[in-house]
């Protein structure tokens, strides 16, 4: 009978799901259908010239020759309703030295967003205003002398595989760091953690770092990479933080959308950034459980998550309720700290307590912690991306090395 009641008591601690946030404005986030794409390749032999989305990431629905010069690209989201933001990217090959047209076209009521990026081979750039058109909120985009192969893509392509080259780079000398598969999605991909601490994890304040919940938001992505390199980075700052506090980081929530070049939503046809107060979808149960486990382990509490994404300006999206989180000054005083560090650099904060299930609401009522949506302007320069990235990087060590 004593050993019954162990294994029940047992049974009740590992079965029971996290507990539900209610929020004002609450969001069903129920699996809805959604629409794949066809991979395929559209060949013109007369123009010598052909369309592929044959690569993850890859976002195109369809391709039709309007005359000699242009050519129409048809892009649809995953399924609707979706936030007005069409993502693409796509393959271009060339046989002849050509100068045509790219006629962007969304379904009614969608317009454009993403300024285009190319790649033909010698690395990514953005395209000039001279060789683009605005047409009824869309684009027509000119692509002079044009040969060989290139890719055009509403922002530059860091799909799983990408991800995963990051996280080997990353992980070479850095024994502290675990990586781990901690769940996967609908479509059997993994969702992966990056434990970070030196010495023992137990009794130690813990901080989230999220992104990719919204597929297309690279540069926000970017600006984690370089926050989570500068906090692994060989210098002293670096070594008290992480002998002070644990982080679990959180590099492609939602791997899904992100492969299969979707707008905004997982194979679920869902937000992930609307499930944080029921947990309905694969990628959010499974990070929400991991960090109850991992808190009921070790003893760890959370004090802190920042959501990395992307939207057309530099901002970041905090919570007005502060007295009741660990550390009520910090952000006041992390905000003034990259402002003093960062060349020409004011920080643009928009407070808010969150009325739906995303992040930033989720540690706030879930955790008592202090919640951040870091977003990074679409268009923001890598160079500054990678500036604001380590630097606020750099003053959160060393404010939270000093608490």
């Amino acid at each position: 009978m004593k050993y019954f009641f162990k294994c029940f008591a047992f049974f009740l601690l590992v079965s029971c799901g996290p507990k539900k946030i209610k929020f004002e404005r609450p969001v069903d986030t129920s699996s809805r259908p959604i629409e794949f794409q066809n991979k395929t390749s559209y060949d013109f032999p007369q123009k010598e010239i052909s369309f592929n989305n044959k690569f993850d990431g890859a976002r195109i629905n369809g391709v039709s020759q309007i005359n000699d010069t242009i050519f129409k690209i048809i892009i649809k989201p995953e399924n609707t309703p979706i936030n007005n933001s069409a993502y693409y990217s796509f393959e271009i090959s060339s046989q002849s030295t050509q100068t045509i047209y790219l006629k962007f076209d969304y379904p009614q009521g969608y317009s454009h967003r993403y300024i285009p990026k190319q790649n033909w081979g010698d690395g990514w750039k953005i395209t000039e205003n001279k060789d683009l058109d605005f047409l009824d909120d869309k684009i027509l985009l000119r692509l002079e002398n044009i040969y060989g192969k290139g890719l055009i893509s509403a922002q530059e392509i860091q799909n799983s595989n990408d991800v995963k080259n990051w996280i080997n780079k990353i992980l070479k000398n850095k024994s502290y760091i675990n990586w781990v598969t901690i769940g996967e999605t609908n479509l059997g991909r993994p969702i992966w953690v990056l434990d970070i601490t030196k010495g023992s994890p137990t009794d130690k304040p813990l901080l989230l770092f999220f992104t990719r919940q919204h597929p297309p938001e690279v540069t926000g992505y970017f600006a984690f990479k370089s926050f989570i390199e500068e906090l692994i980075n060989n210098n002293p700052v670096a070594e008290l933080f992480l002998n002070k506090y644990r982080v679990l980081a959180f590099p492609l929530v939602n791997p899904d959308g992100v492969d299969l070049g979707h707008w905004r939503h997982n194979a679920g046809g869902i937000d992930t950034n609307r499930d944080w107060g029921h947990y309905r979808q694969p990628e959010i149960k499974s990070i929400v459980n991991f960090i109850k486990k991992t808190k009921r382990k070790y003893n760890n509490k959370i004090v802190m998550g920042l959501d990395f994404h992307s939207t057309y300006y530099d901002v970041f999206y905090t919570n007005v309720e502060r007295e009741s989180t660990p550390y009520p000054k910090f952000l006041d005083q992390w905000f003034e700290g990259m402002e003093k560090n960062i060349p020409d650099y004011k920080v643009n904060e928009k407070a808010s307590n969150s009325t739906q299930p995303v992040s930033k609401g989720w540690l706030l009522y879930a955790n008592k912690a202090i919640g951040v949506t870091y977003e990074i302007g679409d268009e923001t320069s890598r160079e500054k991306i990678d500036l604001i990235g380590k630097t606020s990087a750099q003053v959160l060590m060393k404010l939270l090395t000093d608490y």
